[in-house]
């Protein structure tokens, strides 16, 4: 198991969430010192976690998650995870992680060569950079400020589940999240399958 140092809790504060298709739900917003990146992660409560909470780390999609961009589908995974989560009662962690961890600019950059044929991957090799930069330090650290050393996971992808275990969080299940295919993201979501071996169902991957 991974050491690493202690965070805190910084602040709590109630905040009325609205989602585009109307949508609403109370949350508590909590920020943390200490977290071992130095990021401004947010950790978001909703409903009444319980002993066993469902809990989703969502890496930072600016494209996606605010302005609704098509190429990805982290827009609809979030919305899609809010309303799972406060239903069960649980933790969104929001991950300051845009473009797994290699910036906005670089995200956009890749996506210039992923339009010249490249898949996600791929382009993010093209420009030296690393299939998926993510570490998940901060969210251990964030789960255990706030009580938190068992959980459900609400993720299609192995890594996340395997690096909170390392880091001595108990995942007991995986849940997956939806498919949200658009004609723009098959080949970004079937790259996802077969680089990185996130649990989405290939035969359901297809535009239309």
């Amino acid at each position: 198991m991974r050491d690493y140092p202690t965070a805190t809790v910084r602040t709590r504060v109630r905040v009325p969430l609205r989602f585009g298709d109307g949508y609403s739900v109370d949350a508590e917003l909590v920020t943390f010192h200490g977290l071992a990146d130095g990021k401004e992660h947010l950790a978001v409560v909703l409903g009444e976690p319980g002993a066993n909470p469902l809990v989703r780390l969502h890496s930072e999609c600016l494209t996606g998650d605010v302005f609704g961009s098509a190429r990805c589908d982290c827009g609809p995974q979030l919305r899609e995870a809010v309303e799972q989560i406060a239903q069960r009662g649980g933790v969104l962690l929001y991950l300051r992680q845009e473009g797994r961890g290699i910036g906005l600019y670089n995200k956009l950059d890749a996506y210039a060569l992923q339009d010249q044929g490249l898949d996600t991957y791929a382009a993010n090799a093209a420009l030296g950079l690393p299939e998926d930069d993510r570490d998940y330090t901060a969210a251990a650290q964030m789960l255990q400020a706030l009580g938190i050393d068992s959980l459900d996971l609400l993720s299609n992808n192995p890594d996340k589940a395997d690096q909170l275990r390392d880091l001595g969080i108990t995942v007991s299940h995986r849940v997956p999240t939806g498919v949200f295919t658009t004609a723009h993201n098959v080949r970004y979501l079937r790259a996802k399958v077969l680089q990185t071996h996130h649990t989405l169902p290939l035969p359901e991957l297809t535009a239309g």
